[in-house]
């Protein structure tokens, strides 16, 4: 069976209390200057004030005025590989940094199949880097996503981003923690 996604929504979600949508602002999202090959969020423009580059603290993606809660942290399957190998201790400190965030996400590049299949570029052993991926679930509480193209990755990144943004929104302005009343 081939996948074939189907065109993002005009918008992730929408927020309603008594069935009455709710007027939320939109936030700008953050692309870290020392990312080398930005996901394109061009396709998402509604769903954000704006899109800007600047130095984050720690990971790739954020949402401006959130920087110190939500944070994302993107690897190709090449750069996941480095950096449990070759830069382990160094990207290790960066997974334990990012455990310290209410908000955290690992955005894999690649599908699953590919993360645990042999490699071209390196002798590395496939199940060294699975077992990374799942201790870094199991200990350190970070979660990580797959995904098999450059655009499904930046949808997931766009919309967790939106949604991070419109959780916090809704809680900061007394309207709880869910998107319709008695839902998520």
């Amino acid at each position: 069976m081939t996948a074939l996604p189907v065109a993002p929504p005009p918008i992730p979600v929408l927020a309603d209390r008594g069935g009455t949508q709710l007027k939320t602002p939109r936030a700008v999202l953050l692309v870290d200057t020392r990312e080398q090959q930005p996901f394109d969020f061009s396709r998402f423009q509604h769903w954000f004030a704006g899109v800007e580059t600047r130095a984050l603290h720690l990971g790739d993606y954020s949402i401006a005025g959130m920087e110190d809660v939500c944070v994302v942290e993107r690897k190709s399957l090449s750069d996941l590989v480095y950096s449990f190998t070759a830069e382990r201790n160094v990207f290790v400190n960066r997974l334990h940094l990012m455990a310290d965030y209410p908000h955290r996400l690992l955005v894999i590049s690649a599908a699953l199949s590919q993360v645990k299949s042999p490699y071209s570029y390196t002798q590395t052993d496939p199940n060294r880097i699975t077992q990374s991926l799942i201790a870094v679930l199991a200990g350190l509480r970070v979660p990580f996503l797959c995904t098999e193209t450059e655009e499904l990755g930046a949808e997931i990144v766009a919309s967790y981003l939106y949604q991070v943004h419109l959780y916090h929104w809704l809680e900061t302005n007394d309207h709880g923690r869910f998107l319709i009343s008695d839902d998520l």
